[in-house]
C-alpha cells in the first residue's frame, strides 16, 4: 500500500508499506539538495515489499516548507524528528543521500536511541582545499542569478549520457525545474560549509553505519566514504564500481543490493 502527498508541520512525506505486516525494520530515506521525495521511488518500490518505508521532502525543497534563513543541520534533524514522532516511528534505519547523508549522520549522533542503522550515501567529508573552492564559487553564483543545472547534471551523468542514462538525466532534471530556489540556496550553503562537521565526532557512532559511494563520483570520492567508515566503530565502506554521484536513481538494481544486504544483516 502506498500512502502520497500527505503533510503534516510543513512537511511533505510518503509512507510505503507491505500488503501483509512488515516484516524488517522501518526505513526512512532522506534525499539530497535540489531533490525531492519522489528521487527515492526505486528505494521505495524495493523495500516496501518488507519494510515500512518513508521518504519526504527536506525544508526547503519539494513542498516541504522554507528552512531558516541561516539554517544549521540540526533544523533539519528537527524536522525528520517531528515527522517520526508524528507518525508513531520509535527506531528506524536511516539513509541519506548526499545533503540527506549529513543530516542523517547528525541526526545517527544526536539521537542514537532512534536510528538502529545508518546509511550514508555519497556523502562529503572534508573535502580538499580545491573541492572546498569549487563549491564556494557554486554558492556565490546563487547570489546572483537562479541556479544553472548544466554543470551539476555534467558532474551527475558525465558528458554524452546514452539510453537509460539519458532518460534518468530528463527526469533529474525535470526535479530540479521544480526546486524553491530560496530553498535551494540556503540549503547549498549549509551543505557547502558541513563536510567538517563531523570531523572528530564519528567515533561517538552507536550503530552499525554504511558509507556507500560510486568508484567515479568526484565530490563524494571513495576516499572520504573510507575515512567515514574507519572512524565509525561499526562502519563499513562499499565502492561501487562505475557508479557517479546519483547512482542510487540511475542504476537502482547494484545500490539495492548493497542496501539490502545491510538492512538484513543482524
Amino acid at each position: 500500500m502506498d500512502s502520497a502527498g500527505q503533510f503534516h508541520a510543513g512537511t511533505r512525506y510518503r509512507v510505503a508499506w507491505p500488503d501483509g505486516p512488515a516484516t524488517h525494520d522501518t526505513v526512512v530515506f532522506i534525499h539530497g539538495v535540489g531533490m525531492s521525495l519522489e528521487f527515492w521511488e526505486p528505494q521505495m518500490r524495493e523495500f516496501s515489499e518488507g519494510h515500512r518505508c518513508i521518504a519526504y521532502d527536506m525544508l526547503g525543497h519539494g513542498k516541504s516548507a522554507l528552512p531558516p534563513a541561516k539554517p544549521v543541520l540540526a533544523d533539519y534533524v528537527r524536522q525528520l524528528d517531528c515527522l517520526m514522532t508524528f507518525l508513531g516511528v520509535e527506531t528506524f534505519t536511516l539513509v541519506g543521500h548526499s545533503m540527506g547523508a549529513l543530516i542523517a549522520i547528525e541526526a545517527a549522533l544526536t539521537m542514537p536511541q532512534r536510528v538502529k542503522k545508518l546509511v550514508a550515501m555519497n556523502a562529503v567529508y572534508e573535502r580538499s582545499p580545491e573541492q572546498s573552492a569549487a563549491i564556494a564559487a557554486r554558492v556565490e553564483a546563487l547570489a546572483d542569478a537562479p541556479p544553472d543545472w548544466a554543470p551539476t547534471l555534467t558532474r551527475w551523468f558525465g558528458d554524452t549520457p546514452v539510453g537509460d542514462a539519458a532518460r534518468k538525466r530528463q527526469e533529474l532534471e525535470a526535479i530540479l525545474g521544480q526546486v524553491n530556489c530560496e530553498g535551494y540556496a540556503r540549503t547549498y550553503g549549509l551543505f557547502s560549509r558541513s563536510d567538517r562537521t563531523h570531523s572528530g565526532k564519528l567515533q561517538s557512532l552507536a550503530m552499525p553505519a554504511l558509507f556507500l559511494t560510486g568508484e567515479g563520483d568526484p565530490n563524494s570520492t571513495p576516499e572520504m566514504s573510507r575515512a567515514m567508515a574507519a572512524a565509525a566503530p561499526y562502519g563499513q565502506a562499499v565502492i561501487l564500481p562505475h557508479q557517479r554521484h546519483m547512482m542510487s536513481f540511475i542504476d537502482p538494481g547494484s545500490t539495492n543490493a548493497v542496501l539490502k544486504k545491510f538492512f538484513d544483516a543482524a
